[in-house]
């Protein structure tokens, strides 16, 4: 089953089960996805679905820190309960050990040695990760590894 396919049948059994909160964010995370292919006039793959559940979840994540350093907690808490509906749509991340091991056999594919290869070396992880690990911290430990 595709990721836009069960998007889908979970709207379907949110409206049956009257879940009102979860409805309402797997509407808006069908409307992203609609809007994107309109926009570009392609049909996502699972891969194009999830780097858009991924933007959603960091646009609310960026929003949480806007709120609670405003004094709004209140919001900031709606937005940490719609990024956790969202999370259930992406894949388990992987721990930082994990990371470091794909960033070791990508080095010794890539030859990667110093800093000036971490462009090299980010381009060969991005594909692999993406989804599965926040980019950041990839990125990050890439820096930490090659310098």
């Amino acid at each position: 089953m595709t990721l836009k396919q069960q998007l889908t049948d979970d709207m379907k059994a949110a409206m049956k089960g009257g879940d009102k909160h979860s409805l309402g964010v797997i509407r808006l995370v069908n409307a992203a996805i609609k809007q994107r292919e309109v926009d570009e006039r392609i049909e996502l793959d699972d891969a194009a679905v999830l780097a858009v559940l991924e933007k959603m979840v960091k646009q609310r994540k960026d929003s949480v820190t806007q709120y609670a350093g405003a004094g709004r907690e209140d919001l900031a808490q709606i937005e940490r309960d719609e990024i956790t509906v969202i999370e259930r749509y992406l894949p388990e991340k992987l721990g930082e050990a994990e990371i470091v091991a794909a960033i070791e056999a990508a080095k010794a594919q890539t030859g990667a040695s110093g800093p000036a290869d971490i462009g090299k070396l980010m381009g060969v992880l991005k594909p692999q990760l993406a989804g599965k690990a926040d980019m950041g911290e990839v990125s990050r430990l890439v820096k930490q590894s090659l310098g």
